[in-house]
């Protein structure tokens, strides 16, 4: 198994093709501001170039923006410090800021890696099967959104379900954002709840992905507490924190409004 530093130089290496940084910069002391631009090797998902995205793992923030943006961007990550950077009440300053050239903020997600001192196959009461893509078909439901995904489907690539019997109560799936990561989502029936259904499927797949030499990360809304808390008992720790901004009407539209 790879070693947390190895777990984490891949992590950090994946969001530099993201922001358009050196790996490096995400360990310096002192913020940094690159400008945004297509990387073929960012996660697939992502639309760039950014408008302005915020990105730290801790040390510094590493901020990654349209030419149009650095200076209001510079300002805001120079004054506050990181940790306030992404959170209220300071982040309505940036909000207010980029308002006018039509941009709010929209994203905000807290990132897990494994923790290979922890990570280990936890007990389920169920049988665990691994699952592959030819086993997706029918999958993709309501019920399995978080798992899989009906709008990328080419990049489910793994999974680990749990079965009662012949009913699948439980799965676990990562999608190929990227080449050297997979991210995990994972759903639980509610009736199947509270087993320790959810952590012994993701430890599962974690491990699975792990073997296949590549990483696996987990990402919730800071807020999301049964699914921050699925991570920690899954073997996962806090690695980065992001924030994206994107255009006002795409924010709007999310939020169901015009």
């Amino acid at each position: 198994m790879m070693t947390n530093r190895e777990i984490l130089q891949v992590a950090m290496t994946q969001s530099a093709a993201d922001s358009g940084c050196d790996p490096s910069d995400f360990e310096k002391t002192d913020p940094v501001i690159v400008t945004s631009r297509p990387h073929p090797d960012a996660r697939r998902y992502l639309t760039l170039p950014f408008s302005c995205d915020l990105v730290s793992y801790g040390n510094n923030i590493v901020a990654s923006v349209s030419d149009e943006y650095r200076e209001i961007v510079s300002a805001y990550i120079g004054k506050y410090p990181v940790e306030h950077c992404f959170e209220t009440p300071n982040l309505h300053v940036l909000n207010d800021a980029l308002l006018p050239l039509g941009q709010k903020i929209c994203f905000m997600a807290e990132y897990f890696l494994p923790d290979a001192d922890v990570l280990r196959e936890l007990s389920c009461p169920y049988e665990m099967r691994v699952l592959y893509p030819a086993d997706f078909a029918g999958l993709y439901v309501p019920e399995w959104s978080n798992a899989l995904s009906s709008h990328r489907k080419e990049l489910d690539v793994l999974g680990v379900g749990a079965y009662d019997g012949g009913k699948l109560i439980g799965l676990a799936g990562c999608s190929a954002d990227c080449d050297t990561m997979r991210q995990i989502g994972i759903d639980v029936l509610p009736e199947y709840r509270r087993q320790g259904i959810a952590s012994a499927l993701t430890s599962r797949l974690a491990l699975e992905i792990l073997e296949r030499g590549k990483v696996p990360f987990y990402c919730a809304a800071w807020s999301n507490i049964r699914s921050v808390r699925n991570a920690i008992r899954s073997g996962f720790r806090p690695a980065w924190v992001e924030v994206t901004a994107k255009p006002a009407d795409f924010v709007d539209k999310m939020n169901g409004i015009g």
